[in-house]
Parts: structure tokens; C-alpha cells; sequence
């Protein structure tokens, strides 16, 4: 049985292309998707498993970069009420790292479960028109010059096939969509049997995260802030394989170990091994078929950097997808998707990996190291500012052109604009957004007739800064010039949002 499934809502237009198809209903797939869905582009969401939210989810630190892009959707402050925060980040016992220095409006990890995220972006591609497919597995896909075809089944067991312009694999490390493009996946394990549980606590423990351990075993606890606690832990003694039962004595067992204490737990609702291994695939692209989030890579739990980078890379695509399906700009633009993002992939696998190495030290070579690494980082401001900015992803910038300004491919810190706005908010619907300072004054533009761009919106710097700046809206530097004159700012702006191909 064929079919095609496309439209906004939940009723196809029959004949219709859906422009995307998104694959993969987490985080990554569901920011995506509902960025693209902003931008009026019909998007189709698969996802394999039932209906739901589980509550079951991995993932549990919202850091600083990720808030802001969340913050630029209008949604930090509603995940902001559904967890805790730490201004603390302690690492080896000797290590403590100080958020409340980075320079945001989110100078804290966010302590709140992986459902909440996905609660909230769910609640907005839904309100977007973003037209969700669940029970809905990927079989294959074919793709040609103008499109992908793609196989489905449905938890009816009927296949089907859809046709989309552009499909984005955001299905998890066992991506069925990186398998279909031939897309190689390698690396290697790096930890194994960690193990995770949802337990509650007899005893409340003194932070909202607290971690420790020795060279033998560590233990983590996060709380979520309804009585429920996650716990994380390993055993070098006891690596089994995964699908080893686990019991709530063998973690009380480790916690006790590495905490001192197990904080009397009790009623665990959820018990689960699993592996850490780092894996990359080499490409993010192949056509029109583009990997994001654990789908394009996979690191250490070390840092909770797994769904920020992932959330990450959607910000990222889904401007510039947008941009090439509406017609605003060239094809080429999504080939900055691989040179901007598979490096900050790669530099996660790396710092990610060198902490759990550190923290699992067990010869007295590597502790002498981690000593020596957590003196320098406590002692050196320059080395703690930069370990802060990594974990916390707000340190990354991107390629700039040769003879660029220093700004561009840099992350804009969010301010108050003239107009009272802050630049997250003046980012929100998908924008490009110019500032300049307040003694420039520009004519108001529209797009010609046959040139379907977007113009930017237009603020003004609060203060006496001199330098103007196109922001993309994924928060970083375009564009930047200082001391701009009328013409070389419209120069600029016609360059970028009247011709398609000097993007």
C-alpha cells in the first residue's frame, strides 16, 4: 500500500510533498521540527515508539546554551518552574567549577528530567502545526535529485511511502536513518555497565546534585524535584553486560561505596544498565538526508552534554533548512551544518571521554594527572573560563570567513535592547535580528516581488556601542562591522536577504 503523508495539522492534503520529515521524536527532533513548522513549512514527525512521555528518560541537566536557545522559543522560564538549579559544578573531589561566572541569564545547570523538555517542545510543534506520526518505523529510504522517498510501517503493520524534500535522522545511536544512507558509525566503548535508577530517599541529600567516588566505583544523584531522585552509578568490579539483572541492593550497594551513604532509598521505579561509548559519524549530510543529535554522535554521560549538543545541532539545521526550502537561500548553505557542527561533536566526545577517564582513574599516573589538571583549573582563571564555556556550550563559535570581523561565527550574548527587548526575545518566530547602534537610522525595506526573503528585524544597541551585527537566529554572528554607514549596513542586508546564492 502507497501513500503520501504531508500538510500542516492531521489531514494530508492527497498529492501533496511534505517539504521535511523529521525522524525521531526527542528533543533534537521535536526543537527541529517545530523551528521548521515556524517558518510555515509543513513538517512530518516519525516516531517509532506509542504516544507518550516517558518518564523514564535519561537525561537531566539543562545547561546554559541550551536555555538560551529555549529562552529565543519563548520556553526557559516555563522549564525553569519544573526543576533546580546548581551554581556548582564539582568534579574529582578537588574540582569545583563556579556557573554563576558565565556571562548569561542562565548562570546554573537546570536539575529537571528529560520529559520536561520534551513536553514542552511537543506542546509547541503541536501548536505549530508540526503533524506527528507515532508507531511509525522507518523500513528504508531512496533518495533522488528532487526528493526522498521513504518506506514506513505503522503499528498497524501497513507499509507505506511518503516523499518529503528533505529528511532529518534525529532517531537515537541506533538510527535506522544513518543505517539507510550507508553512513558509517565509528568508535569504540568506553564504559561499561553504568548503571541508572528512580528511587526515592529516606534521607534528603545536602545538594541537588551530588557525586562522588573512588577508583573502584562513583555514584551520582540527581533530584527531580518531586520526590523522585535519579541515580547513576558503576562498579569496575562488576561490569556485566547490559542486559544483566539489576536490583536495588547492588545500588545501594555502590552507593554506599562511593557516597558514604544510600541515603535510605527505597520504592525504585525504574532499574536499567546500559554502555558509554563514543561514536561519530563522519558526515552529518549525504544529499538530502541530514543526522543530528546521539544519531550523529554519541559520548561519555560525563558533563550531561548528550541532549544539549543534540538540541544543539537542530538550531543549528533548522534555520538553514528553512531558509533553502523557502527559497531564501542556496542549497550550499546546509553544507555549513557539517563544518559547524561535527567539530563541536567532536570536541564533546573529547572533553566528555577525558572526564569519565579522569574521574575512573585508577593508576597512580592518570590520579597524578587528574590532581594536577584539577590545580591548574581551580588555580587559572583562563583555564577554568574555558572548561566552564565548553561544558556548558557556550564557549563554541563557528568557522568565519577569511577577513570576517572577530564577531562573526561567535554566540551573542543576550541583552536589552533600546526597545526594551531582550535579543532572545527579539530572536523568537525564526528571525534574523540586525542591531546597530541607536544614531543609525535605517529606511524600512520590503523584499521585491520575486525574492522571497525575509528582511531582518531591525533594534537598536541600549548604549554607545559602535559596532553593528546581523544575528542569525540560532543566536551567532552573521555579520559584524564597525563604525557601519547606511549603505555598507543595506549592502549587507541585500546581500543576505534579496540574492539567493550570497548567503
Amino acid at each position: 500500500m502507497n501513500g503520501t503523508s504531508t500538510g500542516k495539522g492531521n489531514d494530508p492534503t492527497p498529492g501533496a510533498t511534505p517539504p521535511v520529515i523529521v525522524v525521531g521524536a526527542g528533543p533534537t527532533g521535536l526543537i527541529l521540527a517545530g523551528d521548521l513548522a515556524e517558518a510555515g513549512i509543513a513538517v512530518t514527525l516519525l516516531e517509532k515508539r506509542p504516544r507518550q512521555i516517558s518518564n523514564l528518560s535519561r537525561a537531566f541537566g539543562v545547561h546554559a546554551r541550551t536555555l538560551e536557545q529555549l529562552d529565543a522559543r519563548g520556553l526557559a522560564d516555563d522549564l525553569l518552574a519544573t526543576g533546580s538549579t546548581i551554581t556548582q559544578l564539582r568534579l574529582f573531589r578537588r574540582l569545583s567549577l563556579d556557573l554563576t561566572t558565565l556571562p548569561s541569564r542562565f548562570p546554573f545547570l537546570l536539575i529537571t528530567p528529560q520529559y520536561e523538555v520534551e513536553r514542552l517542545l511537543e506542546q509547541r510543534a503541536r501548536r505549530l502545526g508540526v503533524r506527528f506520526r507515532y508507531e511509525t518505523e522507518l523500513l528504508a529510504l531512496r533518495q533522488d535529485a528532487d526528493g526522498v522517498d521513504i518506506d514506513v510501517r505503522t503499528g498497524e503493520g501497513t507499509t507505506t511511502t511518503h516523499r518529503a524534500a528533505y529528511v532529518v535522522g534525529a532517531d537515537g545511536h541506533r538510527s535506522t536513518v544513518r543505517q539507510a544512507i550507508g553512513q558509517p558509525f565509528p568508535g569504540d566503548s568506553v564504559i561499561t555497565s553504568l548503571f541508572l535508577a528512580d528511587v526515592r530517599l529516606g534521607q534528603k541529600p545536602d545538594s541537588v546534585l551530588t557525586v562522588d567516588g573512588t577508583g573502584d566505583v562513583f555514584a551520582m544523584i540527581a533530584s527531580f524535584g518531586d520526590g523522585w531522585y535519579r541515580v547513576m552509578g558503576w562498579n569496575r568490579r562488576n561490569e556485566v553486560p547490559d542486559d544483566h539483572p539489576l536490583d536495588l541492593d547492588e545500588v545501594k550497594d555502590v552507593t554506599r561505596r562511593a557516597l558514604g551513604t544510600d541515603y535510605g532509598m527505597h520504592d525504585a521505579r525504574w532499574l536499567s544498565r546500559f554502555h558509554s561509548d563514543e561514536r561519530q559519524a563522519p558526515e552529518y549530510r549525504a544529499g538530502r538526508v541530514f543526522l543530528a543529535g546521539d544519531a550523529a554522535h554519541i559520548h561519555s554521560p560525563a558533563g550531561g552534554q548528550g541532549m544539549n549538543t543534540g538540541m544543539q545541532d537542530a538550531a543549528n539545521l533548522s534555520w538553514k533548512l528553512a531558509a533553502v526550502v523557502t527559497g531564501q537561500a542556496p542549497d550550499n548553505l546546509l553544507d555549513t551544518y557539517q563544518t559547524e557542527r561535527h567539530p563541536v561533536g567532536k570536541a564533546v566526545l573529547r572533553s566528555s571521554g577525558g572526564l569519565l577517564r579522569l574521574a575512573r582513574a585508577k593508576n597512580s599516573a592518570l590520579r597524578a594527572l587528574r590532581a594536577v589538571v584539577s590545580a591548574l583549573v581551580n588555580a587559572a582563571a583562563p583555564a577554568r573560563t574555558k572548561a566552564l564555556a565548553q561544558i556548558t556550550g557556550i564557549g563554541y563559535r563557528y568557522p568565519a570567513p577569511r577577513g570576517a570581523h572577530p564577531l562573526v561565527g561567535t554566540r551573542v550574548q543576550d541583552v536589552t535592547l533600546k526597545s526594551g527587548k531582550r535579543l532572545h526575545e527579539a530572536l523568537r518566530g525564526g528571525h534574523f535580528v540586525l542591531i546597530t547602534p541607536p544614531t543609525v537610522q535605517l529606511p524600512h525595506h520590503t523584499a521585491p516581488d520575486d525574492k522571497p526573503a525575509t528582511p531582518p528585524a531591525v533594534e537598536h544597541w541600549a548604549d554607545d556601542r559602535r559596532t553593528t551585527i546581523l544575528v542569525r537566529p540560532d543566536g551567532y554572528t552573521a555579520w559584524a562591522q564597525d563604525d557601519a554607514d547606511t549603505t555598507a549596513i543595506e549592502a549587507a542586508v541585500s546581500a543576505r536577504f534579496t540574492t539567493p546564492g550570497r548567503h
